[in-house]
């Protein structure tokens, strides 16, 4: 079995050339055999005539002498018989043998009609013409020696195909050479990609299919790419969120054994051990729904409800938040009814507007607001914090991500909240984005579409 796609395209162009040259000689050949036959019957005719006029204008002898000499039974080969059988030959076969004539075409001929006999392939001819001399009537026949314009035709179109056969082949080993070269070094890239190398330029300037390809290989480049940084990103984040508290568990649990440790002491280190291993079950939580959103395995429930009544009972939910802080909201909200999963959303607006909260000043301000036209519903959540800057703003919807890491103990949690709220606006095909300035708040938009297509 031949593998090499180099050989294949060399052998495919030439068993197409090669067997398209031949069947279309032949077909040529089928099809203009009776015209090439044809032009060479008036040739011999033409040829036939003029001897037959020689004889019939002259004397016999003085014909035959003038016939004798014609330069042109050095292609001709002519043979005149008498009613007996008899016959006189003119010309050089030139080492051929003479083509048959039988007595009945002699009669026919010497009875005034004419004869011509094929052979064979295209030529030789014999043609068969009746005169009348001084000494009665006689049977010519005619017959090609030198290969007619036809055969020489044939011979120079066989070679010329071949030749073109030959330099075409040759031309095609190079070109496909260039051919096959983009395809190997997209074969080598994805050997040094399975290898985990992707620092790999493949430097492809062609256009057209093998362009596309290199184009499209690339973008499958970068994405893995990117994949890879994100995939060491999170395993650095997991190890470094779950470390500490670990860190503090071990540290602590090591303090309990300590005999002389007062009640308040040994309950507080509890109350510590406790909250930290609540921090890495809400963790382990957090990472588990993701994976299940990203997946899309946690399948969707649409059902209709009231959006702007699910966003105040999630305001009065979170009141043990902002009402001991003085934060107070500002509500802008349409009635709106909306086919949507109502827990998946009720938990998107629970941790934005559980930032906000966290991320205002005490005694700052909340706006909420809906707005809906003909295709989608927009919420926008507005607030006066402490703001994001802009380079954070691209990874804000990362999981891991911290936005004010230099406070990430006042600012408790394990920065997967957002990237939760982005998938599963994404699994309702909707969008989200944030607006921000540092020191004047942030604004998170949910755009999201009037009616799902779930098909």
């Amino acid at each position: 079995m031949i593998r090499s796609l180099y050989i294949r395209v060399v052998l495919t162009f030439l068993v197409s050339v090669i067997g398209g040259t031949i069947i279309a000689f032949f077909v040529a050949t089928w099809i203009y055999e009776d015209q090439l036959n044809e032009n060479l019957q008036v040739t011999l005719l033409d040829f036939g005539q003029d001897i037959v006029q020689i004889y019939e204008t002259f004397p016999f002898a003085e014909a035959e002498s003038y016939v004798r000499e014609m330069k042109q039974l050095n292609s001709y080969h002519i043979r005149i018989y008498e009613e007996t059988g008899q016959f006189r030959s003119y010309g050089s076969l030139k080492g051929k043998d003479p083509s048959v004539v039988t007595m009945e075409q002699v009669k026919k001929v010497l009875g005034g009609e004419i004869s011509q006999t094929r052979t064979n392939g295209i030529d030789p001819i014999v043609l068969g013409l009746p005169m009348q001399t001084e000494k009665g009537a006689k049977a010519m026949f005619v017959e090609a020696v030198a290969p007619s314009s036809s055969t020489f035709l044939i011979k120079w179109i066989i070679n010329f195909l071949t030749y073109s056969l030959i330099a075409g082949s040759l031309l095609i080993l190079v070109a496909a050479m260039f051919l096959i070269r983009p395809i190997k070094k997209l074969t080598q890239a994805t050997r040094r990609i399975a290898a985990g190398d992707f620092n790999v330029k493949l430097n492809i300037k062609q256009k057209g299919e093998l362009g596309t390809l290199a184009r499209s290989f690339e973008d499958m480049m970068y994405d893995l790419q990117q994949l890879e940084q994100m995939r060491r990103d999170f395993v650095t984040n997991v190890s470094h969120e779950v470390q500490s508290p670990l860190t503090s568990i071990s540290g602590y649990a090591m303090a309990l054994k300590q005999v002389n440790l007062s009640d308040h002491d040994r309950s507080r280190y509890l109350d510590i051990i406790i909250a930290e291993a609540k921090r890495m079950s809400k963790m382990s939580d957090s990472l588990l729904q993701l994976s299940l959103l990203e997946s899309q395995s946690q399948h969707l429930r649409i059902v209709t409800f009231s959006l702007d009544e699910q966003i105040r009972r999630v305001i009065v939910a979170l009141q043990p938040l902002w009402s001991p802080r003085n934060i107070h909201f500002d509500l802008n909200l349409r009635a709106v009814m909306l086919s949507a999963d109502p827990d998946q959303l009720n938990q998107v607006w629970t941790n934005i507007i559980s930032n906000s909260i966290k991320f205002s000043e005490d005694g700052g301000s909340i706006n909420i607001s809906i707005k809906q036209d003909i295709n989608n519903v927009t919420i926008q959540i507005s607030d006066t914090g402490i703001g994001i800057s802009l380079e954070d703003q691209k990874r804000i919807f990362e999981r891991f991500f911290k936005v004010d890491r230099s406070h990430s103990r006042k600012y408790d949690g394990s920065g997967m909240g957002l990237a939760i709220v982005k998938q599963i606006v994404s699994l309702h095909q909707g969008e989200i984005r944030v607006e921000s300035e540092l020191g004047r708040g942030t604004s998170i938009i949910v755009t999201l579409p009037n009616v799902m297509d779930i098909a």
